[in-house]
């Protein structure tokens, strides 16, 4: 049986060898298979049959490596909290290689907790069971929602213990991604004024992500541009959603648009525009609220690295870089509107000021963010208001509120666009716990569930209808945590 209807082709390999290091993944003494993304097997070309196999199974551990697979641990550094290190890499990750899957795109395939790197510091370079259901769950559920991700495609257990504040199951979580070019990527070279490097791979990245900015007068320009607009892009998308990534550091920053790297990741429950769940992150730096603020600081270091290759004259450089920077903010906030009229049922293009006063109300109110949308929703469909009515501490705010929606909201016109905007299920915080500790006491079964549930986030199914729910006080999830 062949593992892959499509050969690897391994286009970052083949860049100069200071990109990466050449690293075959660290063996494991007894894999055992957890899950496998049948749909995404197909869309990559992976035979779905032997991806579950022993065989298969053996290739995802990092075990075997498959025929045409080039192992090798990508090089970049990162602002960390805001604080600069100039070296860090794939500590716990090894990219197998590259696909063309069947729409033409090129894939990553990546091995997550596969042991030590040269990138590894003191790290072990391993992952637990935990961070790793937590991945495969919000970023297959982010896809369903309909923002840009990684994805997963298969889950194993290892047979091995790893070690954190207490000794834990450990697997390997095997990635899917346009690429795993980070801002830090861009980074690593520019701390080290390399320019030549810089410049291989910026073409790489047009080629790869960007084509259309190889016709540009300015390619580079045209680069820094359309990154921009895709992180704007997904920033509102985030924000729309009550999700919070938790650790925007500028490594953990795609250069190709996608959601990357879930660690301490959450959804708001009550809505507060400083929710922060990260436990590492005690001065809010990454807040809800704080996100568009954090991308565009995150892109103009971006835009620091491409300044060498905008201009020969530093000042005209400056000049590029800032003007592209500049168009971050109305970008950002006309998607940001757009998706928060959808969600109310505003019509037209204006409303900003509906908006923030709701968002200040549901603060104030402490109201369920996913909750409050969701019965909103009902509401444009005819039925009464009680359900959402009860979110609020006060009903006499719930009714002002109300009372002002009516008055600029259409939501008979605006029916369908709000039923695309508002989910019926998120990956709620205290159903991911409770998946991972099953999990860790061997019943996978709510992992299971919650994973085909988060498929169709949009469809209302009785069967899942528990999984809507907001967590009791004793279930809530207060602080999330890096697998590392």
């Amino acid at each position: 049986m062949t593992p892959l209807r499509t050969p690897f082709d391994n286009s970052y390999s083949r860049l100069p060898e200071h990109f990466y290091s050449r690293q075959a993944p660290a063996r494991v003494p007894n894999p055992r298979l957890i899950r496998v993304n049948a749909a995404l097997a197909e869309e990559l070309g992976v035979d779905v049959e032997w991806l579950a196999s022993p065989e298969g199974v053996a290739v995802w551990a990092g075990n075997v490596v498959p025929e045409g697979a080039e192992p090798i641990a990508q090089a970049y550094a990162g602002h960390q909290y805001g604080g600069w290190v100039p070296q860090l890499g794939d500590g716990r990750a090894i990219l197998l290689g590259e696909v063309v899957d069947a729409k033409g795109r090129r894939r990553d395939i990546q091995l997550k907790g596969s042991g030590q790197t040269v990138f590894s510091r003191a790290g072990d370079g391993k992952a637990a069971l935990g961070p790793v259901l937590r991945e495969y769950l919000v970023s297959e559920a982010m896809t369903a929602l309909g923002v840009p991700s990684t994805r997963a495609l298969a889950a194993v257990t290892t047979g091995e213990e790893v070690y954190r504040e207490t000794p834990l199951p450990g697997a390997v979580f095997t990635r899917v991604a346009a690429s795993h070019i980070r801002v830090g990527t861009f980074q690593y070279f520019a701390a080290r004024e390399d320019t030549e490097a810089l410049r291989t791979l910026a073409d790489h990245v047009i080629a790869r992500h960007y084509p259309e900015c190889a016709q540009a007068e300015s390619p580079t320009l045209a680069l820094l541009e359309a990154v921009i607009a895709a992180q704007a892009d997904l920033v509102a998308r985030w924000l729309a959603l009550g999700f919070i990534h938790g650790v925007m550091n500028t490594d953990n920053v795609a250069i190709s648009g996608e959601t990357i790297d879930y660690g301490p990741c959450a959804f708001m429950d009550n809505f507060h525009p400083q929710c922060v769940f990260s436990a590492i992150d005690r001065n809010a730096r990454y807040a809800w609220g704080n996100q568009p603020t954090i991308c565009q600081w995150n892109l103009t270091r971006f835009a620091e690295t491409l300044l060498p290759l905008l201009a020969e004259d530093a000042d005209a450089a400056i000049a590029l870089a800032e003007g592209a920077l500049s168009g971050f903010g109305g970008r950002f906030q006309s998607r940001y509107l757009a998706g928060f009229r959808a969600k109310l049922g505003l019509p037209g293009k204006d409303g900003a000021e509906f908006i923030e006063a709701t968002l200040r109300t549901l603060a104030e109110q402490e109201v369920d963010f996913t909750l409050f949308f969701r019965h909103l929703t009902r509401i444009a469909a005819g039925e009464n208001a009680e359900a959402l009515v009860a979110l609020f501490a006060k009903a006499d705010a719930a009714e002002s509120w109300l009372a002002d929606w009516r008055k600029v909201a259409d939501p008979v016109g605006q029916r369908d666009a709000m039923r695309a905007a508002n989910p019926i299920l998120i990956p709620r915080n205290h159903r991911i716990e409770q998946a991972i500790q099953g999990a860790l006491g061997g019943d996978f079964a709510p992992f299971h569930r919650l994973v085909d549930a988060l498929a169709t986030p949009y469809t209302e199914n009785p069967e899942y209808s528990d999984l809507e729910l907001a967590p009791l006080p004793h279930e809530r999830v207060r602080r999330t945590f890096c697998g590392t």
